[in-house]
């Protein structure tokens, strides 16, 4: 990986790492509705003029109708989902659930597109869910026998939220494939925001906001959601998907580092154990272990 690409990678992670940051200090004020509009419109408003000056404005009217699913499926829900947690959750935590999304999207490309899962990609997915299961055990107080129901539903929205994404990872695929990367960024946007707008306006804060929250909305929206695709779809070109998707690994570290320096969450051994088990599973699946590349080269990535 060139120097100019790994920046981009380390930017990018500590991009999406600090959007746990910002939805877990934001979610408060907006809620998770109006939070998450806020965002894939801001966030529109970055990628439209973008867009335009690519000359891929068209893109848009000939494929409306897949945009609407993708961004419900990949902006939209997941990102109430992950608000939601965040209401509850630390921002560390949180993200380490959200590195599990390569395992869901490889089931569902397995189940729906037919992808080939090889003995590593099934051993990488019963490493990850393993580690999913014992930390939604340790943090919902399963082990315990004292069931926390706001950490349950917590988890089970993040989890959720993986699931859309490896959802809308197969249906891009399927529906969009030859569609200009930055026409399904901008759409996806668009799409998403159309689909909160109204729920939005139904569920806005009766106080408003303050200053902090509001910086932090829109710097979710512009820096974590735009400029975060334009670096995510540029490492897309230059390195490759397999390569591209390893940024999911370093998400977490930032988010827990992030959460740790801002709000002093504690980082515990659960989450530390925990997190290298899911990333461990997720470099299986992605076929990032030089054993498993050399196992799997044609389906190195989902």
């Amino acid at each position: 990986m060139k120097r100019a690409d790994l920046q981009d990678m380390l930017l990018l992670a500590a991009l999406w790492g600090g959007a746990f940051l910002f939805m877990r200090i934001a979610v408060p004020s907006f809620g998770p509705i109006a939070l998450a509009f806020v965002r894939v419109a801001g966030a529109a408003v970055v990628l439209l003029p973008l867009l335009l000056l690519r000359g891929q404005g068209p893109a848009l009217r000939r494929h409306w109708r897949p945009l609407l699913v993708l961004g419900l499926t990949n902006s939209a829900l997941p990102f109430l989902c992950f608000g939601y947690a965040a209401l509850t959750l630390p921002a560390g935590l949180g993200a380490i659930f959200n590195a599990a999304t390569p395992l869901s999207a490889a089931i569902i490309a397995w189940a729906w597109l037919g992808a080939p899962l090889t003995r590593w990609r099934c051993l990488g997915l019963a490493l990850g869910f393993a580690g999913v299961l014992g930390l939604a055990a340790v943090k919902s107080g399963l082990q315990t026998g004292a069931l926390d129901m706001r950490s349950a539903l917590a988890i089970a929205a993040c989890l959720l939220g993986t699931l859309l994404y490896g959802h809308a990872a197969s249906f891009s695929r399927r529906y969009l494939h030859g569609v200009p990367t930055m026409a399904m960024a901008c759409g996806s946007q668009i799409a998403a925001a159309a689909w909160l707008a109204l729920p939005a306006a139904l569920s806005w804060p009766a106080q408003t906001p303050g200053a902090l929250a509001w910086a932090l909305a829109i710097a979710l929206a512009v820096l974590c959601s735009g400029l975060a695709y334009v670096l995510y779809f540029r490492l897309l070109s230059n390195t490759g998907p397999t390569k591209a998707a390893s940024v999911t690994f370093l998400v977490p570290v930032f988010a827990t580092v992030w959460g740790a320096l801002v709000l002093g969450e504690a980082v515990t051994w659960p989450m530390l154990i925990g997190g290298v088990v899911i990333i461990g599973g997720t470099a299986l699946v992605l076929g990032l272990w030089p054993r498993a590349v050399a196992a799997a080269p044609a389906s190195a990535a989902t």
